[in-house]
Parts: C-alpha cells; structure tokens; sequence
C-alpha cells in the first residue's frame, strides 16, 4: 500500500487533537478516483471538523479539508485519467469522508469537477468552497433580479473567506460594493477598499432604529456569510425587490424577524447551499469563476499559504475570527 502524509484530527477525551501522520491508501473502489493533492484550503467547517465542539464530524480519527486540487492518480470510472487536472469541493469530503488535508485523497468520481480552463489549482483552492458560495451567491442574486446601477449591494463578514471574495467579484461585475466588517484598524480596510469595496461600515451600522419593524431603503441586494441575530436587521433595510443571499451562521444559526420585509417589498431570502449543489450548476459556476467573476490579482491579494504542520493554527484562528482572505494548504 501506498503512504501518505496526512493531518488527522483524532478525540481524545473531551478534546480534539490534530496532528500529522503517514497512512496507507486502500486499494481503489469501482467508481472512485485517486487525486495526488497540490493544494486544499481553510474554511470554517474545516475548523469545526478540529473542534470538540463543532458537531460536524460523527466519527474519528478522522482527516478534515472540504476542498482539494491536484491532478487523478488513478481512476476507476471512464470520466478521468491519470493526470487529468481536477478540484473537489463540497458533498461529504472533509466531513463524512476524509478530506483535502492529505497528500493523496480517494473520492467519488459523482463529487470530482475537471479543473477550468483558466484557473491554477492552487487559484481553485484560493477560491475553494468560500469561493464558491461567494459565487453562488452573486449569481443568484442576479438570476433574482439584481443588476448593476440599482444601488449599494452589502457584505456582511467582509474580511472573511466568503466575504472578501464575494466583495471583489461584485466589484469587478460593476457593483457599488458596501462592506461591514468587525475590524476596524487601517490595514483591514485598505484590505477592503483593494478589493473593490467603495463603503465600509460596522456591524453596529446595519441596526434598525430601536422599536422599528422595517426600516429606510438600503442595500439592492445583500450577501451574507454571517447570519444570526443582524439578518433582522439587514432583512428590514433591503430596497424593493431586492434579495439576501444567505449561506453561513459565523453570527449564530438563529435569528428572529418579521414578515414586513417580503409582504411589503418583496424581499427575498435565498439560502446558498455549496454542499449539495447539483453538478450541472456547479460545473457552470466554476466557469464562470475561471472567467468573469476572477478579477485581476484577487487571489494573490486574498491568499497566503500554510503547510499541513501549520494548519492548526489555522483552523483555531479561523474560529477566534481572526482570519482575513484565505489561507491555502500546500500540499
């Protein structure tokens, strides 16, 4: 059997430790692919698969990572070769599969996307799955009606995965970005403004007027990687017509509202799902993120790399909120 180096989260107790090991690869299943990893990337899951408290992962020892890059080592399905440049991003890699943080990675072909033209690996993995969904949540604010020229578009979490890729795709798009961030030291926001974001404002800026149930007129569209208690508050500010794009819970899984929102202007909320999206979408977004929605230097702007041993540094500042851009895995 073939070794590999990998991280593997293990349980200890009311802990969760990770650490680098060498495996051995199982031998190959009919329907499967084999990918030698180049690059995989940090995300929030990733972090809550290393967390005794993420709720994520049901079984360990286990090897998070939700996404990977590299090229098909082997394969048992007709759809790919030895060397073909691939990406893998959603279904059940890095949760109830081992994932991207590994040297090698054996996946079901249904999950494995034939790299873009367009795109490098370690640029798909400086996208990765908040890429994806900051795509995802773009075009569907657009298939919902939303244009260029119809007014401010927030993000909220700007500084993060999601967001600050999100904030530069609508601004290479023509979009008049404004973008809320916790941070609020100089370095954050020349980070913000680089990537295209004309407005920057704090959390506490996007409450509604205490004993308000709908507010002013704002934002053409919103999207939001946060959720929580604010999406009230952003909810009641949409302008008419207008949509939230919503695809993360870093703000809390729970908020309360009213109905005023979507009786009154139509408001629409558009939950973001990258886990489960249909392969036929899927491979069209990351067309289209190979071409139109990757602006100019963005990825080199966003991204900073960090090697197996260093990632659980990573995934903890993840979850203190400490990252900005991405953080890529070179494998």
């Amino acid at each position: 059997m073939e070794q590999y180096r990998a991280l593997v989260a293990r349980s200890s107790g009311e802990e969760v430790l990770a650490s680098v090991e060498r495996l051995e690869m199982p031998s190959l299943q009919d329907g499967f692919v084999r990918i030698r990893v180049a690059y995989s990337s940090v995300n929030y899951k990733d972090a809550l698969a290393a967390s005794p408290r993420g709720n994520v992962v049901k079984r360990y020892p286990h090897v998070p990572g939700i996404d990977l890059a590299g090229t098909v080592a082997a394969s048992k399905d007709a759809r790919f070769r030895e060397g073909d440049p691939v990406l893998v991003t959603g279904y059940g890699l890095g949760v109830s599969a081992d994932g991207g943080y590994a040297e090698l990675a054996q996946v079901p072909a249904d999950w494995v996307v034939p790299l873009p033209a367009g795109l490098t690996a370690r640029e798909a993995m400086a996208f990765g799955t908040a890429g994806f969904t900051a795509a995802l949540s773009v075009l569907r604010l657009g298939a919902a009606g939303l244009a260029p020229g119809q007014g401010p578009v927030l993000v909220t979490g700007a500084p993060g995965g999601v967001g600050s890729i999100a904030v530069s795709m609508l601004a290479g798009l023509g979009y008049e970005v404004a973008a809320s961030s916790r941070k609020a030291d100089a370095e954050a926001q020349a980070f913000l403004r680089g990537l295209g974001a004309s407005e920057l404002l704090p959390p506490e800026a996007l409450r509604m007027p205490e004993g308000k149930a709908i507010a002013r007129e704002r934002w053409a569209g919103v999207v939001d990687p946060v959720g929580g208690p604010a999406l009230r508050d952003v909810l009641g500010n949409v302008r008419y017509g207008g949509g939230v794009a919503l695809s993360g819970f870093t703000g809390g899984a729970d908020f309360t509202a009213n109905v005023y929102p979507f009786i009154l202007r139509g408001v629409k909320l558009l939950g973001i799902d990258s886990v489960l999206c249909p392969m036929p979408e899927r491979l069209r977004v990351w067309e289209r993120m190979a071409g139109d929605l990757k602006p100019a230097g963005l990825l080199d702007a966003i991204a900073s790399e960090a090697t197996l041993e260093q990632l659980p540094d990573a995934l903890r500042a993840i979850l203190r909120g400490e990252m900005r851009g991405r953080v890529i895995a070179k494998l």
